[in-house]
């Protein structure tokens, strides 16, 4: 029973960092653009390297 000591602070010190992770999450901008991610992998606007398209293998 002497381990509660121990466990309950911690549990509440990992709980904190936690949520003081989020809200810094939250106020750096990190969920803004949800959807951005997910578009930006549909379109290939790269420019084509060295070689051309293909980037000089064939």
């Amino acid at each position: 029973m002497t381990v509660l000591i121990y466990l309950i602070p911690i549990a509440l010190l990992l709980g904190l960092a936690g949520l003081a992770a989020f809200l810094w999450s939250l106020r750096s901008g990190q969920f803004d653009d949800l959807e951005g991610a997910a578009h930006r992998i549909l379109f290939d606007d790269d420019d084509d390297g060295p070689g051309g398209p293909d980037g000089g293998r064939g």
